[in-house]
């Protein structure tokens, strides 16, 4: 099946940055907009508590949950945005290097930012997407 995404990289920019710096899809793809995955387990509760890493990668094995049901995988994620709620950046780097580890060879453009809190009891780490698929 062809992929709708294109990953953007510019040598004109540091290339210290594991992903792309941009991305595109074309008119026709049908975008889908991921709210932010949390680490949680089927029953409510909160995965990993205290473990950054731990957390990641729940709310990714989350994410391709949710991706699924739209009919789309990791490999149709356009861009992500990792949260992680900490003013350390070593729980920020454990965190996105699960999310790096994950993604691989299809490193999409990705924020990641040291957030104060999130919202649900004992999380530490919530990460959005948006995936681009062609249904054709």
């Amino acid at each position: 099946m062809p992929r709708a995404i294109t990953l953007i990289r510019s040598t004109a920019l540091s290339d210290v940055a594991e992903y792309a710096y941009a991305a595109t899809a074309p008119a026709d793809a049908r975008l889908i907009f991921l709210a932010g995955s949390c680490p949680l387990n089927e029953d409510g509760s909160t995965a990993a508590v205290g473990d950054y890493a731990g957390q990641a990668a729940k709310a990714l094995e989350n994410m391709r949950t949710a991706l699924a049901a739209a009919g789309a995988g990791l490999e149709d994620v356009i861009s992500t945005r990792v949260l992680v709620a900490s003013t350390r950046q070593e729980d920020l780097v454990a965190a996105w290097q699960v999310v790096r580890d994950t993604f691989g060879d299809h490193d999409v453009p990705s924020t990641l930012l040291g957030v104060t809190v999130l919202g649900y009891h004992d999380q530490l780490v919530e990460i959005e997407g948006v995936a681009a698929v062609l249904d054709s």
